[in-house]
């Protein structure tokens, strides 16, 4: 008898810490607009005050024409896209709910690395004529010198 209370509790103890964070997740989902991260409109990253300076410079900048957020942001994968969205999304709201986010806010290794992608395929030829045949053992950073680029200030 004893084993099936203690089973009882630790049941009763998982329902309860699991609809805890459903309701919890569910309510900064919805408050925090958490869906319209599910798009790919580049005003969803600006729903924190945080990304208005990258989202205004956008607005300025000559890839507003051509490139939304996602765009460089994301892998072109469906899986890889929403993977990497689901990431960022969280560890953005876990940051700026703990108070540990970086400003001005940088770009982590694991995104810069989504972005260096992104510019290499959009501007495939213009790479391989400055890397040319003979470069391969040194890989040139297209952000390295155009940081600014989808961002003018």
């Amino acid at each position: 008898m004893k084993k099936a209370a203690v089973r009882m509790r630790l049941v009763i103890a998982f329902a309860v810490l699991l609809g805890g964070a459903l309701g919890i997740g569910g309510y900064t989902f919805i408050y925090a607009k958490g869906y319209s991260y599910l798009t790919d409109d580049p005003a969803a990253c600006a729903n924190c005050h945080i990304m208005q300076d990258q989202y205004g410079g956008w607005i300025k900048s000559s890839h507003r024409a051509v490139a939304a957020c996602n765009d460089c942001h994301t892998p072109r994968p469906l899986v890889r896209k929403y993977a990497v969205k689901t990431s960022n999304g969280f560890w953005h709201s876990f940051a700026f709910t703990t108070g540990q986010f970086h400003e001005p806010v940088r770009i982590k290794e694991r995104n810069r690395r989504v972005l260096e992608e992104s510019c290499r395929r959009c501007h495939a030829d213009i790479v391989t004529a400055l890397e040319g045949p003979h470069r391969a053992t040194e890989t040139v950073l297209c952000v390295k010198c155009h940081a600014a680029v989808g961002h003018e200030t």
